[in-house]
């Protein structure tokens, strides 16, 4: 067991008995503002999600508990059948601190070490600096900026593009 992931840490796959929380934290305001389609989603939209997602081999949706509960969410989509994906997450609104970096470390052991992965990439919107902080503290290196690629229905942003080989994890602090 590795120093860094406390026990009770635990990543599984999403079941159709998480929708119902999924979709909560994902609308929950401090949630959405960071996310790349910002409007509310109905249940019938997440249901739909849920069921092309479970048919879809090249998507990975794995909750995230901490001592039992659930505290977060990440996606894994691989590009092109290759051992390249692209990953998003969240916390459950109010997670205790530190339940991201558990988060991030027990996900990105599951993507290097189970789904033998060769990179992990990653987008954040130019504003959300946690977002950009927790990358850089995982090992991610940044590889691009895309100029004002997003827009959000009033202004453009600029969205960094972030990259994590399997050769640089674990991160050695």
């Amino acid at each position: 067991m590795s120093r860094f992931r406390p026990l009770g840490d635990l990543l599984r796959p999403m079941k159709l008995k998480d929708l119902p929380q999924v979709l909560q934290w994902r609308n929950h305001p401090d949630i959405r503002r960071f996310m790349f389609s910002q409007h509310e989603i109905s249940e019938d939209e997440h249901r739909h999600w849920f069921k092309n997602a479970e048919q879809n081999h090249d998507k990975h949706l794995m909750m995230f508990e901490a001592d039992g509960k659930a505290s977060g969410f990440v996606q894994f989509t691989q590009l092109n059948r290759k051992p390249v994906v692209n990953w998003g997450f969240y916390l459950a609104p109010g997670s205790s601190k530190g339940t991201g970096d558990r988060l991030g470390k027990a996900a990105l052991d599951f993507a290097f070490a189970k789904l033998n992965l060769h990179k992990v990439c990653g987008q954040a919107l130019a504003y959300n600096q946690a977002s950009i902080r927790f990358h850089q503290r995982h090992g991610f290196r940044q590889e691009g900026i895309f100029r004002e690629q997003h827009y959000d229905g009033r202004i453009f942003h600029d969205v960094l593009h972030f990259g994590l080989l399997k050769s640089e994890w674990p991160v050695n602090d």
